[in-house]
């Protein structure tokens, strides 16, 4: 019961677990207690949504064999930074 508490109440270990399930899969207990703390926890909620943004947005990127020499222009990263602050401002 206290590893149980331990996630509850521990955002440090739902940040690595959000982060984790993005490389491989999380084990049987893992996915639990991700679960449990998120159920409780609107700012690792937000984190979550923000890291599988960023991660499918990289990969996008870095597999996308027609932009190599592509950089993001300033319009791109504006509109990324407002999309970010949006989703912020909705969970206050």
């Amino acid at each position: 019961m206290n590893s149980l508490k331990g996630i509850i109440y521990n955002c440090r270990q739902a940040t690595f677990l959000i982060e984790k399930k993005q490389i491989k899969k999380l084990t049987f207990r893992e996915n639990v207690e991700l679960r449990i703390h998120l159920t409780g926890c609107s700012v690792c909620r937000v984190f979550q949504k923000q890291s599988i943004l960023i991660n499918r947005l990289v990969k996008n990127l870095i597999h996308d064999s027609h932009n190599k020499d592509r950089k993001l222009d300033d319009n791109f990263k504006k509109n990324l930074q407002d999309k970010i602050e949006d989703e912020l401002n909705k969970n206050k």
